[in-house]
């Protein structure tokens, strides 16, 4: 197998970042102008005005600063040391289709057990990446 072929969900995680990001603006920036002379300078302001159809995409968009960033480095560590295969590269394509459903639900709808639902099994997956990756590297 390819070692690049990590590199699919690994960009198709940028592409997903980049979409929340674009949808946010479009949300927020609008909300934001029809505000007027409310004080943003005050913190958590924002945050406390914004309804939820501008506070979810904001909240999802942090969201994948969190996990995605260990699938990011642990994407580059299986590079880095050649050990891309099968395994890890169904596991990267069923972090990002899961974390996609994530997305789509938090910026939507969001239906907490739901979006909790997709969450894990993309969780899982990561974790099945990580715990594998960890137990090849200390030779177990």
């Amino acid at each position: 197998m390819s070692q690049n072929a990590i590199f699919g969900p690994f960009f198709g995680m940028l592409a997903l970042t980049l979409a929340v990001w674009l949808f946010m603006f479009t949300r927020r920036v609008p909300f934001i102008l029809r505000l007027g002379d409310v004080d943003l300078s005050v913190p958590g302001e924002l945050a406390r005005l914004s309804p939820a159809s501008v506070s979810n995409p904001s909240d999802n968009l942090k969201n994948l600063f969190e996990l995605p960033v260990l699938f990011y480095a642990l994407s580059l560590y299986l590079f880095a040391t050649g050990q891309v295969d099968g395994p890890y590269v169904v596991a990267g394509w069923v972090f990002f289709s899961f974390r996609v459903c994530h997305s789509v639900i938090h910026c939507t709808f969001n239906h907490v057990n739901t979006r909790f639902s997709v969450y894990l099994v993309a969780a899982l997956a990561l974790w099945f990446m990580a715990l594998r990756a960890a137990l090849a590297h200390f030779g177990a």
